[in-house]
């Protein structure tokens, strides 16, 4: 993988899935949604599709050897409805979706992060209603998973300047945030699941 020049005060993209749990209860899913806007993360992609068995063993074989063989073999419920994906850009995307997301393990985020999502919206520790890349490597590959057609380097060439520069708006039609003024398909708005 070849290295992705960047200014240092470029946005970090990260990987962010809301799974199957909590995508069936349109009000979590839309609670998990505007906790994103409301911690100023930009939407830069967003897309709902339905994981493949295979591809999620694929996605969790990273966690070998961090995770019990209980998480590396999904429980069916992971890829048994829709999920969804967003690439979110923030100065630090990875970390703030982390805190936000709260510990893997719902009975440790109950406790130690209530407001978090998880700690709110979890169920035990496979149906924990979120998924966040872990450093800037895992969201690159994560973001290319999920958002196949995504190009990160022209992102940082193209649409990350006007983005961390500004004015930005969101779009509530496409799920995602633009550069003010820009038309519905404009340098930098693309519809979900877009390239």
């Amino acid at each position: 993988m070849t290295s992705i020049l960047r200014s240092p005060q470029a946005l970090q993209l990260t990987l962010a899935l809301i799974k199957p749990d909590a995508v069936a209860h349109p009000l979590i899913l839309e609670a998990v949604h505007q906790q994103i806007l409301s911690n100023k993360f930009l939407i830069v992609r967003m897309r709902e599709l339905l994981w493949r068995k295979e591809d999620c063993q694929k996605f969790y074989q990273e966690h070998k050897g961090r995770l019990s063989t209980r998480f590396l073999t999904p429980a069916p419920f992971v890829h048994s409805g829709p999920i969804r994906a967003y690439i979110l850009a923030h100065k630090d995307a990875i970390q703030l979706w982390r805190t936000l997301m709260g510990p893997t393990r719902v009975f440790q985020a109950r406790h130690v992060a209530p407001d978090s999502i998880r700690g709110s919206f979890g169920l035990t520790d496979t149906r924990n209603t979120t998924h966040g890349s872990d450093s800037v490597v895992s969201a690159s590959r994560e973001i290319a998973a999920f958002f196949p057609d995504f190009s990160e380097q022209r992102w940082y060439e193209e649409e990350e300047p006007q983005l961390r520069c500004g004015p930005v708006r969101y779009s509530p039609e496409g799920g995602i945030h633009c550069v003010a003024g820009a038309g519905d398909l404009g340098p930098a708005c693309h519809r979900p699941g877009g390239g």
